[in-house]
């Protein structure tokens, strides 16, 4: 891993982090599912353009649109869509917290129910990452933590990590950017049929509004995205990953800087506890990887 790669993996979870200070933005001034419809759809039309002016073509493989439709759907109608719906009652740094264990969930997952290797070190991970959470997610709902956008915001992060472990390759042929742009179509689509349904269109047009969802849009939408597949295709997937142990940090960090969102001591026991978790998995896949 290089300094490049180094370089690569930081930029990507800062980005990713900051999108739950950003959303919470949002979702003070805008109903949530219509707001992220229309961010989906956005972010899609310029992927799908950057894509075609690249060369990539949208005539994909079966596995492809298997993964354009999965990762539309879970990833960014269930995931995100709960997300943003959770972070009108639930402080961003919480929401960053709980999606960041989504490695865990998805070596949890992958362990119990496809058999998956994690190793000694892994299944102490695992064991050290969820009582991180549970210490902070104990601590948040004493303290008057909504239980329901706690919920949803639990219910998000499995669906992501269902998602992964059922699309595991989608085999891109170079097609990264276009498969990523139309999965944000696919999700644009279902939460439009739902914001439709259950929303009103009530904005407080504001230039906090109008800041946090060009940079939601462009930032965390795209080109972290971008970033990340590029890191992914340097360093593999696996190494990859290990950057998501900073997610836990740079989600509270952002939201106590920005949001002015404070932070108890468990708090910061538990985000530390929870980041060695999510590492150690990491460097137990690799280190299984390796033999």
């Amino acid at each position: 891993m290089d300094l490049r790669a180094i370089g690569m993996g930081l930029a990507f979870a800062l980005m990713w982090s900051s999108a739950f200070s950003s959303a919470r933005m949002i979702v003070a001034d805008a109903p949530p599912l219509t707001a992220l419809a229309i961010r989906f759809l956005i972010s899609g039309a310029l992927g799908v353009m950057i894509a075609r002016a690249m060369g990539q073509t949208w005539r994909l493989t079966r596995p492809q649109w298997l993964a354009v439709v999965v990762f539309g759907v879970c990833q960014n109608a269930l995931y995100l869509g709960l997300n943003f719906v959770a972070m009108q009652w639930v402080e961003a740094s919480l929401a960053s917290i709980i999606a960041s264990t989504m490695p865990l969930m998805v070596a949890g997952i992958g362990w119990a129910a496809w058999g998956d290797r994690v190793g000694r070190l892994g299944l102490a991970g695992l064991v050290a990452g969820f009582v991180g959470v549970a210490l902070i997610m104990g601590t948040r709902l004493s303290g008057g933590a909504d239980a329901a956008g706690v919920a949803l915001c639990v219910l998000g992060a499995l669906a992501l990590s269902v998602a992964t472990l059922a699309v595991r390759s989608t085999g891109s042929g170079g097609n990264v950017l276009m498969i990523v742009g139309l999965q944000m179509f696919v999700g644009s689509a279902v939460l439009a049929v739902f914001a439709v349904a259950l929303e009103s269109w009530e904005v407080t047009w504001t230039l906090r509004l109008g800041l946090a969802f060009a940079y939601t849009t462009l930032v965390p939408g795209l080109l972290a995205t971008l970033v990340w597949f590029l890191l992914v295709n340097r360093i593999g997937a696996i190494k990859a990953a290990t950057f998501h142990f900073l997610n836990p940090f740079f989600g509270v960090a952002i939201a106590a800087a920005i949001l002015g969102e404070g932070l108890g001591p468990w708090d910061i026991v538990g985000v530390v506890i929870v980041a060695a978790g999510i590492l150690a998995v990491q460097l137990s896949k690799q280190s299984l990887a390796a033999k």
